[in-house]
This record gives structure tokens, C-alpha cells and sequence, in this order.
């Protein structure tokens, strides 16, 4: 493998594991710093981090810390980006240059994550959900700029990313043409319906349907060998966390129009309206997003272990 870059900081055990081609999973760490509330945020990154070992793979959460970028956090690290006490930026590919220079903390959002990853030689993601095309506020016209820098991180980055489709919130139909014009592959994992996070089914059909983890690894082998970039594999949420269609439309409603009221747009938008939403819902969302993201980590591990040898 090639050397690490030097502005590159990875925990000895990741350094070690890929050096050998061991399977390593990549976590993100903005679920942590603004994705879930305390105390679940740490709850939820120690057990995604604890699936991946379960499927004997090394798990790397990602994230920048003092001005360098880290692949694979120590549990006191951990600790530090889910305090909320902690001053911790929220960092997409273009902010990384931010944070180094100006020695900041910040968690990676799927797009940085996947980059820091695709440089440590790591080609395997899991995460919760990737951003994507937003819906319209109600009672306006959608905005055309309003796209997640995911999208084409996907279009460039050739990791693998695993999730429960594309967050709720999100203008599905919108975001899986957006992917198909991007050219990323999107694979529904034992699923027919492209999974929309807190739901078992966005309603719209996968392009492409794998049972086997072994064809997918296959799969994704050979899209790389041709010259292609990221990949979405996803798979639903644990059927009995699933929000039930009717009741997260009335969250979702609800939730948009606080923000609405509020102002809030951009990079703040989508941990606002989980906030809501978690309220909203009793906390349902809450729960099924833990549930999620530790299915998906174990998920992956099992697909980075299928790829070993063939990437």
C-alpha cells in the first residue's frame, strides 16, 4: 500500500490493520458532535465502533482534532467530540482547510469522511443516512443550489458507502436522479425500495438489487477496476424501528415549519430538524437512528472482509 500523507494522522492499530489488509471500517464523527444529543451520541459511536470488531474488522472514526486530520479516535477522544460542552465544528470536505489551519476540532460529515478515508487507503463507509437533494419549505419553491456535498463526494471518491438510504428530510426522487446523473451506483442490500432512514421505504425503487454481500463486494470491485468513484450499498432500518409513513410525515411537517419560523437554513438545517424530530416522535427517531447506524457499521465490516484481496 501506498505511504500515509504526511499532514495524515492514523491510530496505530487502523495503520496496522491496513498495512496487513485486514478489513477496516471508516465512521463518521459528525453523528457525534451534532447528529444525536447527549448521552447517546458517545453510546452510539462506542457501539457502532463495537459491531465492526464483533465482525473481526478495525473500526476508524474520522475526524479532525487540534488542526490534524485523524483516522481512528481513541474512546477518550470520542468522548471529547460527544461532550456538548465541546467547541466542535461541523466539517464538510470544503472546511478541512478551515480547521487545520486554524488548529480547530470538528466532526466529518459523510463527504470529509469519506475524503480522509479514501486517503488512508480505506474503502469501506458506514454511516446513518447520506445528505442529498433538500425538500422545498412549505409554501415555496425548492432551491436548485440546495444540494448535500455528499452527492458529489459520491461522483469522486471511490469508497463504499453503507447506510440506510438518504435522511428522511430529504427530496428523495430528486436526490436518487441526482446520483443516477453523477454516475454512482446504488445498491439495495436484500431490499426492492430505496430505504429513506427513519422509514423501511422512500417509496422509490432501488436500480439494483444484491442479496449477497460477496456479489456486492464483486460488484464494487469491479466498478473500481473500470475507473469509477463512491458507491451507495443500502439497507433499511430495523423493521421493528421503523416510523410508521403517516406519523413521520406529521413530525416532519411539524418539524419544518419550527424551522421555517426560526430561519434556520444550510449546514444548520438538518441537526435542527433531527433535534425536532426526536421530540416530535417521543424519541422514535432517536432510537432508530442508533439502531441503524450499529446495523450498518456491522454491515460494513462484513463487506470490507468480503472485498479483502479483491481491491
Amino acid at each position: 500500500m501506498k505511504p500515509f500523507p504526511p499532514w495524515l494522522e492514523v491510530h496505530p492499530e487502523v495503520a496496522a490493520a491496513l498495512r496487513q489488509g485486514r478489513p477496516v471500517v471508516a465512521l463518521e464523527s459528525s453523528l457525534i458532535a451534532q447528529g444525536l444529543p447527549w448521552p447517546h451520541n458517545l453510546k452510539a459511536a462506542r457501539m457502532a465502533e463495537g459491531a465492526v470488531r464483533g465482525q473481526s474488522a478495525v473500526p476508524a472514526t474520522i475526524a479532525v482534532v487540534q488542526g490534524r486530520p485523524t483516522v481512528g479516535l481513541s474512546d477518550l477522544a470520542l468522548e471529547e467530540l460527544a461532550r456538548p460542552e465541546a467547541e466542535v465544528l461541523k466539517l464538510s470536505r470544503r472546511d478541512l482547510a478551515v480547521a487545520v489551519a486554524q488548529g480547530r476540532t470538528g466532526g466529518t460529515t459523510v463527504a470529509a469522511t469519506m475524503h480522509l478515508a479514501c486517503c488512508a487507503g480505506i474503502r469501506v463507509f458506514a454511516t446513518g443516512g447520506i445528505g442529498g437533494v433538500h425538500r422545498a419549505p412549505a409554501g415555496s419553491v425548492a432551491d436548485p443550489w440546495d444540494v448535500s456535498a455528499d452527492l458529489h463526494e459520491l461522483a469522486r471518491t471511490p469508497v463504499a458507502v453503507v447506510c440506510s438510504g438518504a435522511k428522511s428530510i430529504l427530496d428523495i426522487p430528486r436526490t436518487l436522479e441526482m446520483l443516477e446523473a453523477l454516475s454512482v451506483p446504488v445498491i439495495g442490500y436484500r431490499t426492492d425500495d430505496f430505504p429513506a432512514f427513519y422509514l423501511s421505504s422512500s417509496g422509490q425503487r432501488v436500480p439494483q438489487r444484491m442479496d449477497r454481500l460477496d456479489q456486492a463486494a464483486a460488484l464494487l470491485a469491479i466498478h473500481w477496476h473500470l475507473g469509477g468513484a463512491g458507491t451507495v450499498l443500502a439497507q433499511p432500518v430495523p423493521a421493528e424501528l421503523a416510523l410508521a409513513p403517516d406519523e413521520w410525515a406529521t413530525a416532519l411537517a411539524a418539524a419544518e415549519q419550527r424551522a421555517s419560523e426560526q430561519g434556520v437554513r444550510g449546514a444548520k438545517l438538518t441537526p435542527f430538524l433531527l433535534q425536532q424530530l426526536a421530540e416530535l416522535t417521543q424519541e422514535k427517531t432517536l432510537r432508530a437512528n442508533i439502531a441503524l447506524v450499529v446495523a450498518n457499521a456491522r454491515l460494513a465490516a462484513q463487506l470490507a472482509a468480503e472485498l479483502t484481496g479483491k481491491v
